[in-house]
């Protein structure tokens, strides 16, 4: 199979040379997903070339869909307010609401008012549920069953709606009212002898979320029961949708993208395709907030410029102590902001974590301090920094654990996100606590010796 870089050189070759209809055909060939690693590498003007080769083919949403977001403005640039109507008008209302944000505000309304009817209602609707709420990410296409179906009933209501559906994954019976009752997995329909009832073969009571729930913990959930899919429902039980397992994947990656942002100081806008200035304008604060506490950490080795004029050599081994103090608070911190995002750990068992991780620090803090002691002293000959490493590292590392476990449960309690801000406060402390030890230590000893 030919690289994206190789099918890239030749589309544009292709491209470039007015053989129209090898383009169309190579594009034939690949799937929507390989299409959309593609149009980053083209031009505006070959981006609507190739987009109005899919469109002939009615494969452009499928295209568009496997974008990353930030892409999308630029290809949303090439096609005319009608086309891109067209083009989103046949996405599912989870894919479509997120292509609408996309939209610049200018042309927004104006795409959204060539959107079929039917569409524009089901985009109302989903518009009313809270933002990362189940009802954003929800599909509304799903097959509902009555009780009173015998199995080949069901199956002959099933291959008369065709491949329209996005997922056949279950089948959801419900009631007169629409309640969901029950759910019959499509490998239980098509194993069962024709006459059996739906009554007999369902599911009753299925694990099911509501629309307001927060798509984190329907994820969660999905995982927890190993489900393919979810049914979503309204407060008195109605079926409203449902979410599909690739749903919750994309729900996942979002989480794990936004955590990981947040511990490295980022915002989710900032991505690879957005604009240098972009990147300038959303990076610069947090810049300025480390910049900040730098010069915390920087006040604090001040506090004892003294001792180190009297012992340069302490300014060798400061890095030493800080750089461990930082890895280990920052490996506590991933640890539990893990155990909070899978939902593995809660406040009320937070205690017995930060005592687990207080002793891992401890632990690590002897034999990380009996090594750098005895380096110190092979390197300098001097007991003092030796014994004043051997100690700092042991507190350092201590602390670090301790901090690096306690911060991001004590943003989970005040109802903050656990990666926000807590890279920056970890990493903050561990800096200054051992440069603060580490030169303290250091000046009780000199001071001792010296008396």
């Amino acid at each position: 199979m030919a690289t994206p870089q190789v099918t890239s050189r030749i589309l544009r070759r292709l491209l470039a040379s007015g053989v129209t209809g090898r383009a169309e055909r190579l594009l034939t060939r690949m799937a929507p997903a390989d299409v959309a690693l593609l149009l980053p590498v083209l031009t505006s003007d070959e981006i609507r070339v190739v987009i109005e080769m899919l469109f002939r083919q009615r494969r452009a949403a499928l295209a568009l869909r496997e974008l990353p977001g930030e892409m999308l403005p630029q290809v949303f640039d090439a096609l005319a307010d009608e086309q891109l109507a067209a083009v989103i008008g046949r996405l599912e209302i989870d894919d479509l609401l997120e292509f609408v944000e996309w939209i610049p505000e200018d042309r927004r309304e104006g795409v959204v008012d060539r959107l079929p009817e039917d569409k524009r209602e089901e985009l109302r609707n989903a518009e009313l549920y809270p933002e990362s709420s189940a009802g954003r990410v929800m599909t509304t296409s799903f097959i509902a069953l009555d009780r009173k179906m015998s199995a080949q009933e069901a199956i002959d209501s099933l291959r008369s709606i065709g491949d329209g559906s996005e997922a056949v994954l279950y089948l959801y019976v419900v009631d007169e009212q629409r309640t969901l009752i029950g759910v019959v997995p499509i490998r239980r329909l098509v194993s069962s002898p024709p006459d059996r009832l739906i009554s007999e073969i369902m599911i009753p009571d299925p694990v099911s979320v509501s629309a307001d729930d927060d798509q984190e913990e329907v994820a969660h959930i999905v995982a927890r029961f190993d489900l393919l899919a979810i049914p979503v429902t309204d407060v008195d039980g109605r079926m409203l949708g449902l979410i599909t397992v690739d749903d919750v994947i994309d729900v996942i990656t979002e989480e794990a993208t936004e955590d990981m942002y947040h511990l490295a100081g980022l915002t989710e806008a900032d991505r690879v395709f957005v604009s240098a200035h972009e990147s300038i304008r959303k990076r610069l604060p947090w810049m300025f907030l480390n910049l900040g506490t730098c010069f915390a950490a920087a006040w604090v080795v001040g506090l004892f410029e003294r001792t180190i004029e009297q012992v340069v050599a302490l300014a060798i081994f400061m890095p030493v102590v800080a750089g461990m103090g930082g890895n280990g608070g920052t490996q506590a911190l991933t640890i539990i902001t893990r155990a909070i995002a899978l939902g593995e750990i809660e406040f009320s068992s937070g205690f017995r974590a930060v005592l687990k991780e207080l002793a891992v620090g401890l632990a690590l803090g002897l034999a990380m301090g009996v090594a750098s002691a005895g380096i110190a002293y092979l390197w300098q000959a001097d007991p003092i920094i030796g014994v004043a490493l051997f100690a700092a590292m042991i507190l350092t590392l201590s602390v670090a654990g301790l901090v690096g476990a306690a911060v991001p449960l004590a943003l989970k309690a005040l109802h903050q996100d656990p990666a926000l801000g807590a890279g920056v406060i970890v990493t903050t402390f561990t800096d200054a606590f051992a440069f603060f030890s580490f030169l303290g230590i250091a000046t009780l000893l000199m001071d001792r010796a010296a008396g």
